[in-house]
């Protein structure tokens, strides 16, 4: 797992969602896109993927513009390809219509120095489901800061 290297990730989804099914793609970018990622200038925030003529695209996915692009640069907020296998984008998309779901992508990472995304199924939380998330992670940081206490001690 060293030659993974996680550039952006979509904290807001496990906050908002029930994640399940993860499935790694690529995606189709082009060049002063790669290189802003490349230097943090992405964001997944209100990103998701819908399907169309068996084809996956990804919405919304912000990356800025590319310092150095001058006239060549990119649109930010362009609707992207995603690469993926017909069985896959099939599966995935009749998952999703089966469990009245969305796909939201959840990290983007380099492998082997390819950019790739995760994406998954997502089934929206209600509002005691997202106070029982913030509970579960304040009593682990709590648990955490007793352990490390005693063990100072």
């Amino acid at each position: 797992m060293s030659d993974i290297k996680i550039l952006v990730n979509n904290s807001k989804a496990k906050y908002l969602y029930f994640l399940e099914d993860f499935l790694e793609c690529g995606i189709e970018l082009k060049g002063s896109e790669i290189k802003s990622i490349r230097h943090n200038g992405a964001s997944l925030r209100d990103s998701y993927v819908i399907f169309k003529n068996e084809e996956a695209f990804l919405l919304n996915m912000h990356i800025a513009p590319y310092e150095h692009g001058a006239n060549f640069n990119h649109e930010p907020d362009r609707t992207r390809k995603l690469l993926l296998h017909k069985k896959e984008i099939v599966k995935m998309e009749q998952k999703a219509k089966e469990k009245a779901m969305t796909v939201v992508p959840t990290k983007v990472y380099l492998k082997k120095g390819k950019l790739k995304i995760e994406i998954a199924l997502a089934k929206g939380k209600k509002l005691f489901d997202k106070r029982e998330t913030i509970k579960k992670r304040d009593d682990e940081r709590m648990m955490a800061k007793m352990k490390k206490g005693i063990e100072h001690q």
